[in-house]
């Protein structure tokens, strides 16, 4: 069999693609991140040699990965992140275990150590391990194993479990209806945001981002989780971007995604590498997605802390066109890899050298100074904060422009809208 050699492709697809694209991947793993390597877990994901396959261009492994329909599916997947974020004072080497606090108890509501939306931070940084299960829709399951504790959530037509082992507390909440609609909703505890911890989801976006400003090739094969895979390869043209390439491995046999890895342009490890270090096809047993909480488990209703919080914080929150306001107004300046987030400002901005004195101002200012760099430019002056991958810079006057791009591409931004 030949094998692949690097076939490009750059420019965007059409409507149905887009279409096939977003099927693809439509049944992700309700978890976590937003955005999520060490290279010593590269061969755990890796395994042994490459296999020959057919020849493929990247057009039409594309069209593979929308093609696929996976719906049922069972494995381990690692999340692996590593963005290069400045230690915060005052602030433990790590989430303390899945309790949310440093001795594993609970912080915040009732249920806060078993909310899914506080797994989101945890699993920005570091690395973790997932066991994933889905099946259609209506029915996944996911638990984020830790040496001292485990999390699940566990979706299953409109109800809704956490579990934090930690605390031995659980969250219940149910969608509006009862369970004999034909139309279930996911209930209201499980935030938009829990997708992105699979490589399908990650890959959806990658390749949803791809266009005129992205090349993307067919870069050999690999083998992932025990199974034969292409591997694509994603390079931004754009110069200024911080993103140095992503690679996808996609399987062979069903077109679904196994492995993403996003490397930084400046190199060294992957700041996110999410892939399955085994993974099966086959229906998930359905009592994978019952759950019944521990015996002296604590269980919260989920609902109701929500309407809870809703009354004692709703009258105090702003409304859409305040928050708009107050922000002076968000903006995205730039296309592709180099899109810039800004939100204008009319204050007096960070506290500055002048600030150093006694007190929280001078404090804030010495801190500032240690993770920033001051920077000048034909828009005044400022102070530059970076990542591995996302930089942002603060201007004196408080605006804030935010993006994976580089430093002169954000001073650049802030001359042209002075």
């Amino acid at each position: 069999m030949p094998r692949n050699e690097p076939t490009e492709v750059t420019e965007g697809w059409d409507g149905e693609r887009s279409r096939r694209r977003r099927k693809a991947v439509r049944y992700g793993v309700p978890v976590a991140v937003a955005v999520v390597a060490a290279a010593t877990m590269v061969p755990a994901f890796a395994g042994s040699g490459s296999p020959d396959l057919p020849k493929i261009s990247a057009q039409d492994l594309i069209a593979k990965v929308a093609k696929s329909d996976v719906q049922q599916l069972s494995g381990t997947v690692r999340v692996t992140t590593d963005l290069g974020l400045p230690a915060l004072p005052g602030a433990g080497g790590g989430a303390g275990g899945f309790g949310g606090a440093p001795d594993g108890g609970e912080k915040g509501g009732d249920g806060a150590s078993a909310s899914p939306q506080n797994k989101l931070m945890e699993l920005a940084s570091g690395a973790h391990t997932l066991r994933v299960a889905v099946d259609g829709p209506d029915k996944q399951r996911v638990s984020i194993v830790d040496k001292a504790a485990e999390y699940s959530l566990v979706h299953h037509g409109n109800e809704l479990w956490a579990y934090d082992s930690g605390s031995n507390t659980a969250v219940h909440s149910t969608a509006p209806g009862s369970r004999s609609d034909k139309q279930h909703r996911a209930p209201e505890g499980l935030p938009k945001d829990l997708k992105g911890a699979t490589p399908q989801d990650l890959a959806k976006q990658a390749l949803e981002a791809a266009g005129d400003t992205t090349s993307v090739t067919v870069d050999g094969t690999a083998k992932v989780a025990g199974r034969d895979a292409y591997q694509l390869l994603i390079k931004p043209k754009q110069a200024g971007s911080t993103v140095g390439s992503i690679r996808v491995a996609v399987d062979a046999a069903n077109g679904v995604p196994l492995k993403f890895t996003l490397t930084p342009k400046s190199g060294g490890a992957a700041a996110v590498d999410v892939g399955y270090t085994n993974v099966d096809f086959a229906k998930p047993a359905a009592s994978t997605f019952d759950f019944t909480p521990p015996k002296g488990a604590k269980v919260v209703d989920g609902n109701k802390e929500r309407a809870t919080a809703q009354r004692e914080h709703g009258k105090d929150a702003p409304s859409g066109k305040e928050l708009a306001k107050d922000m002076g107004g968000l903006n995205v300046i730039g296309k592709g890899w180099t899109s810039i987030a800004t939100i204008k400002g009319e204050g007096s901005g960070l506290p500055s050298g002048k600030d150093k004195g006694e007190g929280a101002g001078g404090d804030a200012a010495k801190f500032l100074d240690s993770i920033g760099d001051k920077v000048n430019g034909s828009f005044g002056s400022g102070r530059f904060f970076s990542t591995r991958l996302v930089n942002a810079l603060i201007t004196d006057n408080g605006t804030v422009y935010v993006g994976a791009v580089d430093k002169q591409t954000l001073i650049n931004a802030a001359n042209t809208a002075k």
